[in-house]
C-alpha cells in the first residue's frame, strides 16, 4: 500500500527522533578517533552491506570502460575531460575506487598510471578480479587519511566520485590530499547534492546525518559533510588549492540534481613529505577513520548545468 504525501511525512516525523540518535552514534564514532588512527571495518558496517548489495561483476577479466563517470547516471557529466587534457603517464589516484570501473578507463583507455583505494575489501577483491590484468591500475585496500598520510611520491591528479571527499572532515582530509599533488596538480571530485531531491540546505558546513538506501530496501543511517560551493571553495583555499569550478550534474530519470562536481588545483608551493613511505596498505580489509567506501547517489535528476556560482 502506498502512503499519500501526508502519511509519508507523518511518519518522518514519527522516526526523526531515532534517526537523530543513530545519526549521533555513527558521527560520534567517525569524528572520535585521530585522523590516522584506524578502526576495523566490520561487516556490519553500511559500507560493507552497500558492497554486498552491489550488482555482482561477472567472474573473469572485464572490458575496460569506454567513459569515465562522475554522476548517478551513465553519460552525464564531461567524462575523463574534467581532467583538462591528456592522462598519458601521468601519475592519478582515486579515493574510494568501488569496483574499479573508473580507475580501469584512466588505465586502460587514458593510459595514466592509477593508484585505486578502497577501505572495503571485498570491493577491491571484485576490482583485482575485473581489471586485474590492466599494468597501470593498483588496487590497495585502505582508507584514504592513512594511505595519504604515509605517501611520500606526488601525484598528477586526485579524484573521488562519491568516495572519500564529503564522507571525512574536509579540514583534515582536503590538506593531506594537498600533500600528496604535485605544484599545478589537479583534485577533481563529485558529491551528493545538498540540494538532492529539494531536500533543505544546512548552511553550517558540519556533518549531517544521510540515508544509504540498499537494493533490498533496507537503509543505513552515514554521516556526510555536505557543503555549498562556497563553502567548499573556502575549505579548498584553507588546504592551499585553487578553485577552478564548480558543475551540477544531472540524471534523465527524474527532475532536479542530485550531483555536484568540483574542480581545484594546486598552488606552486614547495612540497614536504609527511612519511617515510614504510607501512603500505594491505591488500585485506583494515581499520578506517570514518564511514568508509564508495557510496552511490540516493536520488536521481534531470538536467545538467553550468556555472554555479
Amino acid at each position: 500500500m502506498q502512503l499519500t504525501a501526508p502519511r509519508r511525512r507523518a511518519a518522518a516525523e514519527r522516526c526523526a527522533p531515532s534517526l537523530r540518535r543513530r545519526a549521533l552514534r555513527c558521527r560520534t564514532t567517525a569524528l572520535s578517533h585521530s585522523p590516522l588512527e584506524p578502526t576495523v571495518i566490520e561487516r556490519s558496517s553500511p559500507w560493507y552491506a552497500y558492497a554486498t548489495h552491489a550488482p555482482k561483476p561477472p567472474p573473469g577479466p572485464g572490458a575496460v570502460p569506454t567513459r569515465f563517470e562522475w554522476g548517478t547516471s551513465p553519460g552525464t557529466g564531461p567524462g575523463a575531460a574534467a581532467f583538462g587534457r591528456s592522462m598519458r603517464g601521468h601519475r592519478v589516484l582515486e579515493l574510494g575506487c568501488g569496483q574499479g570501473h573508473n580507475a580501469a578507463h584512466l588505465a586502460g583507455v587514458q593510459a595514466a598510471r592509477v593508484v585505486a583505494i578502497d577501505p572495503v575489501d571485498l570491493q577491491i577483491r571484485r576490482a583485482r578480479e575485473r581489471y586485474g590484468h590492466l599494468a597501470d591500475a593498483t588496487f590497495l585496500t585502505c582508507d584514504a587519511l592513512r594511505y595519504l598520510g604515509r605517501r611520500t611520491v606526488r601525484f598528477d591528479a586526485v579524484y573521488s566520485v562519491f568516495g572519500a571527499v564529503g564522507l571525512v572532515a574536509p579540514d583534515l582530509l582536503l590538506p593531506a590530499i594537498a600533500r600528496v599533488l604535485r605544484p599545478h596538480g589537479l583534485l577533481v571530485f563529485s558529491v551528493p547534492h545538498p540540494r538532492r531531491s529539494g531536500r533543505p540546505f544546512e548552511s553550517g558546513g558540519g556533518p549531517r546525518w544521510d540515508a544509504l538506501h540498499l537494493s533490498d530496501g533496507t537503509w543505513h543511517p552515514v554521516v556526510r559533510w555536505e557543503l555549498a560551493v562556497g563553502q567548499w571553495q573556502q575549505a579548498l583555499l584553507r588546504s592551499g588549492l585553487r578553485p577552478l569550478g564548480a558543475r551540477e550534474l544531472g540524471d534523465p530519470r527524474r527532475a532536479g540534481v542530485t550531483t555536484l562536481m568540483v574542480r581545484a588545483r594546486k598552488s606552486a608551493a614547495p612540497w614536504t613529505p609527511t612519511g617515510s613511505g614504510q607501512g603500505r596498505c594491505k591488500e585485506a580489509a583494515r581499520k578506517v577513520p570514518y564511514p568508509p567506501g564508495k557510496t552511490r547517489s540516493t536520488a536521481v535528476h534531470t538536467d545538467e548545468r553550468r556555472g554555479i556560482a
